[in-house]
């Protein structure tokens, strides 16, 4: 597959769209279809994207852009652009490699990597695979299981291997109605399993007829019950720092500062949980307000260009999250596809900097934007 971006004959992608038209060549259909759906009509999963097309720019003119400086932080750890990968389950159904291919692209590029609950490599092989890479951002994240001892195993593999945070997901208490997966019966195929989980508890996607078998799985052994006072318990674990994902409220985002988290991501979760929900980008702007500057807040929901990073961070997000299109990537040419995505976001965001008058991070702020009225 790597062919693509090796063999100057064969068709080379030059953006993210061009990535995903590429990886529906090279993914089964269920595989592509649980990827890329969204919850019930995915009204949110569209509408992540067109309210970034509804926000429009106000560049500055005459401003000495002949040097670029996109590096950033995140609670404390450098990055060379402000992205990180989103927590995404099943990477080895797009690459035999999988999550650790992900990990060694973004630790390469000097970008954060979140790893999943859900994944098809283990907590311990992707910190394996970037030992090469010992300070690069890698977090963890995850969900409560009903099973206790299960969430704290899960916690202290994390810690051990040398994760940096806990990303705790919290706009999951049952899992969204996604029926194209409903009507594919979406299972893992048997080489496959739960990296992380069915080494410890023998947890596993079953196939269930007439259902997504991840559906089941959230019913049967995620925790709805799960609130606020379960952070305090959650932090006892372990002395890593506790990001919140999945956050869509000025008045939640002050509330997770008070129960200790030391960021937030404000997140939809791709569209993938409550069709109707808010874009991403738009719920941005109430929950930077709201935590003034108390902790750090990431967007994640929708990043396809890199004057969606800008934008973005011209609304107050200290880094962006992508999902999809690292999956695209990661279908297309594995690692190498991955780190291509990467330098591409990063070369269109140099380019969109620079056209908006803008040299490094810090100069991005709100009146480089126009936002549409509600």
């Amino acid at each position: 597959m790597s062919t693509y971006l090796s063999n100057n004959d064969r068709f080379q992608p030059i953006n993210l769209f061009e990535y995903e038209k590429l990886a529906q060549e090279c993914l089964s259909q269920t595989t592509l279809d649980y990827y890329s759906s969204g919850a019930w009509d995915e009204i949110t999963l569209r509408d992540n994207r067109a309210a970034f097309e509804r926000i429009k720019l106000r560049p500055r003119i005459l401003v000495d852009v002949s040097n670029h400086n996109l590096t950033t932080s995140i609670l404390g750890q450098p990055l060379q652009l402000p992205l990180l990968i989103a927590p995404m389950a099943f990477q080895c159904l797009a690459h035999p490699d999988g999550e650790v291919a992900t990990a060694l692209a973004a630790a390469s590029a000097g970008v954060g990597m979140v790893l999943s609950t859900m994944a098809t490599k283990s907590i311990e092989e992707v910190a394996t695979g970037c030992n090469q890479f010992p300070d690069s951002l890698r977090w963890f994240q995850l969900y409560i299981h009903k099973d206790r001892g299960l969430t704290r195993a899960l916690v202290e593999k994390a810690y051990k291997a040398g994760y940096k945070a806990l990303c705790l997901t919290v706009d999951a208490p049952v899992l969204g109605q996604r029926e194209r997966d409903k009507r594919n019966e979406f299972t893992l195929p048997p080489d496959l399993h739960l990296a992380n989980l069915a080494t410890i508890s023998g947890l596993d996607i079953s196939h269930e007829k007439g259902e997504s078998g991840l559906f089941t799985y959230f019913a049967q052994q995620l925790n709805p019950a799960v609130t606020w006072h379960d952070l305090e318990w959650l932090q006892s674990l372990s002395p890593l720092p506790l990001v919140i994902k999945g956050v869509l409220r000025g008045d939640d985002a002050v509330r997770a500062v008070e129960y200790g988290a030391k960021a937030i991501v404000v997140s939809n979760h791709g569209g993938r949980q409550l069709d109707g929900a808010i874009a991403s980008i738009e719920a941005l702007a109430e929950i930077v307000a709201a935590v003034d500057g108390k902790v750090e807040v990431l967007l994640d929901g929708g990043i396809r260009r890199g004057t969606d990073i800008l934008k973005a961070l011209a609304l107050g997000a200290k880094a962006v999250l992508i999902g999809r299109p690292i999956l695209w990537g990661l279908a297309v040419a594995g690692q190498i596809g991955v780190s291509h995505v990467i330098s591409l976001l990063q070369d269109e965001l140099n380019v969109a900097m620079a056209l908006s008058g803008c040299a490094k991070v810090e100069d991005l702020d709100p009146s480089l934007l126009t936002l549409p009225r509600l």
